[in-house]
């Protein structure tokens, strides 16, 4: 039963963030509107969990690529050790 209700948690919790991406989808029209006319056109600077975030993804990627190196180099290391 209890299986049931994490599931089910799980699905509302996607629902929710597919119905906040379409409210902001069909928003943005009208935000970009209210700027335009409010003499804002310009995004707003990236807060701080913007900027952290953007480090994140950014070290993640990099964590990627050296540990996909660091896995090539070992096997080149053993191919080259066992002789084939």
């Amino acid at each position: 039963m209890n299986r049931h209700f994490s599931d089910a948690r799980y699905y509302l919790a996607r629902a929710g963030a597919h119905a906040k991406q379409g409210v902001v989808e069909t928003l943005e029209p009208v935000v970009a509107k209210a700027r335009e006319l409010a003499g804002r056109e310009e995004e707003p600077e990236p807060g701080r969990v913007e900027r952290l975030r953007a480090k994140l993804d950014e070290a993640t990627d990099r964590t990627e690529n050296e540990a996909a190196d660091f896995a090539a180099d070992a096997r080149r290391r053993v191919r080259r050790y066992r002789g084939t």
